[in-house]
């Protein structure tokens, strides 16, 4: 136990000496984003604006009848998914993307994964202002609940950190893991009631969801804060915090295990 608590305070003193370098990385990894485009940050609420848009009128006419105030209710599922996808897509390629680098000087190898799941946090940030603009158009009913928010966030961005954790080393050792990746997130946008009610589904599957899904675990409290005005229910905050760190344990241990073989197969 000492031994543990020993190499747990020499991995934040090494994260608290790199911080100034996590916080360069996070910001060029926002600027390179956006280089080149002509409206720049703006399509951090335009973008998912223009997906909402397109999605809600494909759907609506499907589940209208089921969901009230539709585009709220699809956006704040579409804006959680979007970033956990989004995020660990990028940090699949956090490691072998900065291979040149990592092979001249020395910096810890999980600051390039953080920085890119940070980043796509910084990114949500800006795109939850999309978000109020579809509630004040839609004149949503809006409670105080809502500024309990970043609470859902914090477990959301744990989670991401560790599955992109898993994923970076994964991807040093195996080169289909972006393929399979892609593969296994389609299926999981589907089954993580992000356009429909859960409660339309078959009751063994309705029951999986909700209590197998990680994502169903923040976009259902997420939606209770803002979308119902309501405080989630315990079993599900408790889901979504263990979920995240559980996540967070396998993420570190299966990166740091692995990471001093990373120079020879990047």
């Amino acid at each position: 136990m000492k031994q543990i608590q020993t190499k747990l305070s020499q991995y934040f003193q090494e994260f608290w000496k790199y911080r100034d370098l996590l916080k360069l990385l996070v910001s060029k990894n926002i600027k390179l984003k956006y280089r080149r485009s002509w409206l720049g940050y703006v399509w951090s609420i335009l973008n998912p604006l223009l997906i909402m848009v397109v999605m809600t009128i494909v759907f609506s006419t499907m589940f209208k009848r089921d969901i009230e105030n539709f585009p709220v209710y699809l956006f704040c599922g579409q804006l959680l998914f979007n970033y956990m996808n989004t995020s660990t897509s990028q940090a699949i390629f956090s490691i072998t993307g900065n291979a040149s680098l990592l092979k001249k000087t020395f910096v810890p190898k999980y600051l390039f994964t953080v920085a890119r799941i940070t980043s796509g946090l910084v990114d949500l940030l800006f795109s939850l202002g999309a978000l109020v603009i579809v509630m004040i158009v839609t004149r949503a009913h809006v409670t105080w609940y809502a500024l309990l928010f970043p609470f859902v966030l914090l477990q959301l961005y744990i989670f991401c950190i560790g599955l992109g954790l898993f994923l970076a080393q994964a991807s040093v050792f195996f080169k289909d893991t972006q393929f399979i990746y892609n593969a296994f997130t389609t299926a999981w946008m589907y089954l993580s009631a992000i356009f429909y009610p859960v409660e339309a589904l078959p009751e063994k599957v309705m029951w999986a969801i909700k209590h197998l899904n990680p994502m169903y675990f923040y976009i259902g409290q997420f939606r209770d804060l803002v979308y119902y005005g309501r405080m989630p229910g315990n079993l599900i905050m408790v889901a979504g915090w263990v979920t995240a760190f559980a996540m967070l344990a396998i993420g570190v241990w299966s990166f740091f295990r692995s990471k001093d073989k990373f120079i020879l197969y990047i």
